[in-house]
């Protein structure tokens, strides 16, 4: 029989968590079963109603079908204002910003444009995979900051070993935090530049989810940080803040020779972002904003309805200050994050994501994306309850 190797990197991936708990969904509804799924963050808010006409608009022009190539000066220009506008950050839209297909192709990318196979790069623990992923492909070595309970889930800097600090090439970080929903405050960040100054460091801040902080709180952006842009760059995306998840809009923003690398890098992968996608971009960033807000206060809105719901039946969960997700201890006597996730799902059909999916750190928690009805959430409070799986807890 023919052997196919493949590469050695691929021995760090397996398939992917995400992939896996989807086939349990698949064979659960081939029987027929109930399933409550919140296990992947994909927004079901939909774009505000002159977004998808400005899609509309590009894409019925017969024109917009060729390659883009680079980023149009329209949607560059609104970057810039929107960043201005929100954070008070101002961009040259010429060389410190660039798109990206989704935060996602960006991860994965910028990786091979600043490190080489040997380099370590620091990452947060627990974190979303692709933080990690990026740097196996491009050959890095990884150490895995701790975001801990203890910290308010937020890296304790002056933990990380000096020597494992001066070896490093390249970190990321991200605030709002995905998974564990918590906000960084402006001294971190202070401390942050500081940090990266001292050992050489290229910081790469994920921004994401600046826009669905809860009870009052505000988000900034990196780049509002004194020397942000002598030592990095920032990511954010049009997914959750838009509901323009399934377009794939990100972009990077910052550092001008990191931008111009990955532009570089980017030029030799793909031809840029679908010409009538950069026309619904700009059209989000400059159009009326009612819309952020409502998908805020909507995603709030599920976090009581789930959190509060949850506690009333005995699993006992701190409501997130920010995202779309909830990070929750499992309950006892469970111990292993895969088992009850397992066991739930079979007793429930309420699927949920093993806290080990996001590093070692993530063993003993589980997240849920707040990406259901409100009433499809009821009834997975009320699954629950029946099922009896908390009464040990």
């Amino acid at each position: 029989m023919f052997f196919v190797e493949f590469s050695k990197r691929m021995r760090h991936f397996e398939t992917g968590v995400f992939s896996a708990l989807a086939q349990r969904k698949q064979e659960k509804l081939a029987k027929g079963e109930a399933v409550v799924d919140f296990s992947i963050g994909s927004p079901n808010i939909p774009p505000a109603q002159h977004i998808i006409d400005a899609l509309a608009e590009g894409v019925k022009d017969r024109s917009k079908y060729e390659y883009a190539i680079t980023d149009s000066s329209e949607l560059r220009r609104a970057v810039c204002v929107w960043y201005r506008r929100r954070y008070g950050v101002e961009l040259d839209a010429e060389t410190e910003v660039v798109s990206l297909l989704g935060s996602q192709d960006g991860l994965a990318h910028l990786s091979l444009a600043v490190v080489d196979p040997g380099d370590l790069v620091l990452v947060p623990d627990p974190g979303y995979p692709i933080f990690g992923d990026g740097p196996l492909l491009a050959g890095a070595e990884l150490y895995r900051m701790p975001q801990e309970e203890k910290n308010g889930w937020i890296i304790d800097l002056k933990a990380v070993p000096e020597q494992i600090a001066r070896r490093a090439r390249f970190m990321i970080v991200s605030y709002p935090n995905n998974p564990v929903t918590s906000i960084a405050p402006p001294s971190f960040y202070r401390e942050l530049v500081d940090f990266a100054k001292t050992y050489e460091i290229i910081v790469l801040h994920d921004n994401a989810y600046s826009e669905l902080a809860f009870d009052g709180a505000k988000c900034g952006s990196f780049l509002q940080t004194a020397g942000a842009k002598d030592v990095g760059i920032e990511f954010n995306s049009l997914s959750k803040t838009y509901g323009l998840a399934g377009a794939r809009i990100g972009f990077a923003l910052g550092n001008r020779e990191v931008i111009s690398a990955l532009k570089a890098l980017k030029s030799n992968l793909d031809y840029g972002m679908f010409l009538p996608i950069q026309k619904a971009a700009a059209a989000a960033l400059t159009g009326p904003q009612d819309c952020v807000e409502q998908t805020r206060a909507a995603y709030e809105q599920r976090r009581n309805v789930l959190v509060e719901g949850l506690n009333a039946i005995g699993w006992n969960i701190k409501k997130p200050a920010a995202t779309m997700f909830v990070w929750a201890k499992i309950p006892l006597p469970y111990t292993d994050s895969v088992v009850f996730v397992k066991e739930l799902f079979q007793k429930t059909g309420v699927l949920v994501t093993p806290g080990s999916a996001f590093g070692p750190s993530g063993e003993g928690y589980v997240r849920m994306a707040l990406v259901r009805s409100e009433e499809e959430m009821r009834e997975a409070i009320r699954a629950i309850e029946q099922s009896g799986i908390l009464k040990n807890s």
